[in-house]
């Protein structure tokens, strides 16, 4: 197991327990924060000074549509909900976060985005890429990562460590559920559920493999203009079917890499941000 692996395998039992990090083994620093608004998972973590997670929490929430806040009000209650969780559990305010954005959506957008994590009473400190962040996190210097969402499919490029190239397409898991409930002549919410269900994963795969495949095709189509890559690195919630890899590798052509617990690599990498001063331990 990488070391990667092991710090979301850590992360997620972290948030599914409600867990934080003993406070003699945080880094000396001050602590940072990563605030994910997705189309169906809200993600904010906490990191220490070190980037070890300290903190976490998620929540399925549909305030988020592709990129774009759908409910102001909505989302900003749902992330000081978050935040006041978290806050209980460390024992000391969050005062600061970064947060993030899919590739190429409008300058509203992205700033509406921003003035959430500003309403939720912390200072704004940066707006990233959605697939720059879990590049940042992953350590990738060369390739490209793709981030499926809920909504949308970004992609980055990246070569010595510089992003070249941003691209998204509003094909994500959302889509997935509404092909699965066409399927089954079923409401969105229903089929949802059907989805999340992990029983009913070979079925449902087999059905949305259409929509896997056409996000395939554009990350392929995309990358026509980026000749030299041979690795993918695919996260984000919507990429957790165990045959993922195998269909994106399939159409691609190339090595397929998905780590552990692909939800929390972006809110992860979002709070890797270069720290400026902040709150006091």
């Amino acid at each position: 197991m990488t070391t990667t692996d092991k710090t979301l395998l850590d992360f997620a039992e972290m948030v599914r327990s409600h867990s934080v990090l003993p406070r003699e083994d945080w880094a000396d620093g001050p602590l940072k924060v990563g605030v994910d608004l997705g189309t169906a998972n809200l993600v904010v973590c906490v990191l220490d000074a070190a980037n070890t997670p300290v903190a976490g929490i998620t929540h399925r929430s549909t305030v988020v549509r592709d990129g774009i806040v759908v409910d102001y009000i909505g989302a900003v209650q749902a992330v000081r909900a978050m935040k006041a969780d978290l806050e209980k559990r460390i024992g000391q305010p969050l005062t600061q976060a970064a947060t993030a954005i899919p590739p190429g959506i409008h300058h509203g957008s992205a700033k509406a985005i921003g003035n959430v994590v500003e309403a939720a009473d912390m200072d704004l400190v940066e707006i990233v890429d959605e697939p720059t962040a879990a590049a940042r996190f992953l350590g990738i210097r060369d390739g490209a990562v793709v981030d499926v969402g809920g909504g949308t499919t970004g992609i980055s490029v990246l070569r010595d460590g510089e992003v070249l190239a941003s691209f998204d397409e509003a094909t994500g898991g959302t889509h997935m559920t509404l092909v699965l409930a066409g399927a089954m002549r079923t409401s969105f919410a229903e089929a949802e559920a059907y989805k999340l269900d992990t029983g009913n994963e070979r079925e449902v795969f087999s059905v949305v493999r259409p929509v896997v495949d056409k996000m395939a095709s554009i990350v392929s189509r995309f990358l026509e203009d980026h000749p030299g890559i041979d690795t993918i690195h695919v996260v984000g919630g919507a990429c957790t079917f165990t045959d993922f890899e195998k269909a994106f590798a399939r159409h691609t052509g190339l090595t397929i890499v998905k780590p552990a617990a692909p939800l929390l690599v972006t809110p992860l990498g979002i709070a890797h941000y270069q720290q400026a001063g902040g709150q006091a331990r």
